[in-house]
């Protein structure tokens, strides 16, 4: 393919928390990049996934769920989503089916000058009728969007067409990054997001909010890979809710993380899992930066 007739460039995907828009990563780059739980905020970085074929490559942008910060993790979150929408070449704006538009959440959609496709997702049990009426809302508060339209990321509905739309909006431009590269993030970083993500599906109420995860080893061999991490709570009263009686609870992380580690990777996995606890480290901005935000 001649270089000055390849497309390239970089696709944010935003939305509020819980629409799916990790679910539509993933099947946009077709690889498990993103965690994924019923619980909102379960993504907490910028993650990206790369896309590349003959004469394209797209760069795609998983960002934490949009939401007024509330202390200093959700504001190290938010920096993620405004650097995002910075370099984005397109932006795919994904909303729930039922939401309505949210002046303080959607406003800088209003003025953007980048392409916006606006994906309504789970529109799945939605009469044609409704579905037509909340497709002339958005028209009437996004009236600068490229195009809309309704998608499943879960059942994977009319995804298949957000592809041509993106290409369409795409600048001529070589690659920003190897072929054979689909994401920007290290194999520690997906162990360490599959653990969490494990933590999220485990446990409720606060504990999945007050936890994080710090890869403090990372060795692979020929046939397996030795991982020590490290699962920071904030409050010792936090430590044996996840622990578990007898340690079962966290044997259960452990177990359902190594496997998922070992479809990742492709190699047996051998996963050391240790609880500590970083007090307030949600609140405290020198925390923040030792686990990896403020970037």
């Amino acid at each position: 393919m001649e270089e000055s007739k390849f497309k390239s460039g970089f696709v944010s995907i935003v939305g509020k928390p819980n629409v799916g828009k990790s679910t539509l990563m993933n099947r946009l780059v077709g690889e498990r990049l993103s965690i994924i739980s019923p619980k909102a905020q379960t993504t907490r970085h910028r993650i990206m996934g790369i896309l590349t074929g003959e004469d394209y490559q797209i760069v795609y942008s998983d960002t934490p769920g949009i939401l007024e910060p509330s202390y200093s993790l959700h504001q190290a979150m938010m920096t993620y989503v405004k650097v995002s929408l910075e370099d984005a070449d397109v932006i795919l704006l994904v909303l729930d089916g039922n939401e309505k538009f949210d002046p303080v959440l959607f406003k800088r959609f209003q003025f953007t000058q980048t392409p916006l496709i606006v994906l309504l997702n789970k529109m799945e049990k939605v009469k044609k009728e409704e579905e037509q009426k909340i497709i002339a809302h958005w028209k009437e508060h996004l009236p600068n969007m490229a195009s809309i339209l309704s998608i499943s990321a879960l059942k994977g509905k009319n995804v298949d067409q957000v592809f041509p739309l993106i290409v369409k909006y795409l600048p001529v431009h070589p690659p920003y990054f190897p072929k054979d590269d689909f994401t920007n993030r290290s194999e520690r970083f997906f162990a360490g997001e599959i653990i969490r993500e494990k933590i999220f599906l485990n446990y409720q109420d606060e504990i999945p909010y007050s936890t994080e995860v710090s890869i403090t080893a990372f060795k692979e061999g020929d046939d397996l890979i030795k991982i020590q991490a490290e699962i920071y709570i904030e409050r010792n009263s936090q430590k044996g809710i996840l622990i578990g009686k007898g340690g079962s609870s966290l044997k259960k992380v452990g177990t359902e993380s190594r496997l998922d580690m070992e479809k990742f990777f492709g190699k047996k996995v051998f996963l050391e899992t240790h609880v500590k606890v970083a007090s307030n480290w949600r609140k405290e901005s020198h925390k923040l930066r030792q686990f990896g935000y403020f970037e």
